[in-house]
C-alpha cells in the first residue's frame, strides 16, 4: 500500500495541460493599490473554508511551476483603470509562473486571466456574488469558471457554478445527483460535506476518479499511518522469517537425529549378525 505515490501518479495524469502565458510575472505596478480596509475573511467559517481549499489547491498543483494560486488579492483587469479590480476569495491562473509572489495580479501584464474563481458567500456580499459578479467574472474578465459556496452550516446550502463556452457565452453547471459540480477547467470534482466539529459546510476537491485531495495535515496523518503499516508489516515479516528459520533449524535437527538413530540401528544389526555368525 503506497497511497501517496499512487496519488502522485494520478496528479500527472489528471492535471490539465496548457500553454505558457504571453506576459511575465509582475509583482507590483505603481499606482494600483494592493490593499483595502476589508478583512481577509469575514467569519471563522470563511477562514476555515478558504484556508482548507487553498491548501489543497497549492498541494495538488505544486507539481507544475506554471500555476498561480492566490487568496483574497486584487485582480486588475483593465490597464489604466484602477476601478476595474476585484478580490476573489480564491483564484487560479494557468500558464503564469508560480513565483515570485504578487501583491496584485495584472491581467494585461501577465497575459492571462484566472481559469477558476471561488467566492464564499457572506451576508454582505451574497447578492453581489450570486448576481453581478457572475457576469463580471465570466464576461468582463473572461474567467473560464466561477463558483460560489455557503460555508456556514446554519444557513441553507448554496453551491453553484458557471462555465464559459467556446463562443464566449456562459451557462450554469448542472450538478450531479449528489449536488457535486465538475470543473472542466481544473478537471476536478467539487463536493461539500458538513463538518460537525467546526460547523463548516466544507467544500472539497476530488480527482475525476473520486480520489479526495487531502490537506497538509491529512497527508501528514496519512504518512504516519502508512509508516506504521509498513513497520507492522516489516515486523510481521521478520517474525514469520524467524519462525520459518526456527522451523527449518528444528527440521534439520530432527533429520540429523533420525540419521544418527538409523546409523545406530544399522550398527546394532551388524553386531547381532556377527554374533550369530560366531564372529566378533
Amino acid at each position: 500500500m503506497d497511497t501517496i505515490n499512487d496519488f502522485r501518479i494520478k496528479q500527472n495524469k489528471y492535471i490539465p495541460t496548457f500553454p505558457k502565458a504571453s506576459g511575465k510575472p509582475t509583482i507590483y505596478i505603481e499606482g494600483y493599490p494592493c490593499e483595502d480596509d476589508e478583512p481577509m475573511a469575514e467569519t471563522d467559517f470563511h477562514a476555515e473554508q478558504i484556508t482548507t481549499l487553498s491548501d489543497q489547491f497549492k498541494r495538488y498543483f505544486a507539481v507544475n511551476d506554471l500555476i498561480h494560486i492566490a487568496v483574497d488579492s486584487f485582480i486588475y483587469y483593465s490597464e489604466g483603470d484602477i476601478r476595474k479590480c476585484v478580490a476573489p476569495d480564491i483564484y487560479i491562473v494557468f500558464g503564469v509562473e508560480k513565483y515570485p509572489l504578487r501583491r496584485s495580479f495584472y491581467t494585461w501584464a501577465e497575459g492571462a486571466v484566472p481559469v477558476a474563481v471561488f467566492e464564499f458567500l457572506s451576508d454582505s456580499t451574497a447578492h453581489l456574488d450570486r448576481e453581478k459578479k457572475v457576469d463580471l467574472y465570466m464576461t468582463e474578465i473572461g474567467v473560464q469558471e466561477y463558483f460560489i459556496h455557503q460555508p456556514e452550516m446554519e444557513k441553507p446550502a448554496d453551491f453553484r457554478g458557471w462555465q464559459r463556452s467556446t463562443s464566449g457565452n456562459y451557462t450554469e453547471i448542472v450538478p450531479d445527483a449528489e449536488g457535486g459540480l465538475f470543473s472542466n477547467a481544473l478537471n476536478l470534482w467539487f463536493r461539500w460535506k458538513d463538518d460537525l466539529t467546526t460547523h463548516v459546510r466544507l467544500l472539497r476537491p476530488y480527482l475525476p476518479d473520486g480520489t479526495p485531495i487531502t490537506t497538509s495535515m491529512e497527508e501528514q496523518q496519512l504518512r504516519k499511518q502508512e509508516k506504521q503499516l509498513r513497520e507492522d508489516a516489516e515486523a510481521k515479516a521478520a517474525e514469520e522469517t524467524e519462525r520459518r528459520q526456527a522451523a527449518e533449524t528444528l527440521a534439520k535437527q530432527e533429520t540429523e537425529r533420525r540419521r544418527e538413530l538409523e546409523d545406530e540401528i544399522e550398527r546394532l544389526r551388524k553386531q547381532i549378525a556377527n554374533r550369530e555368525n560366531g564372529t566378533t
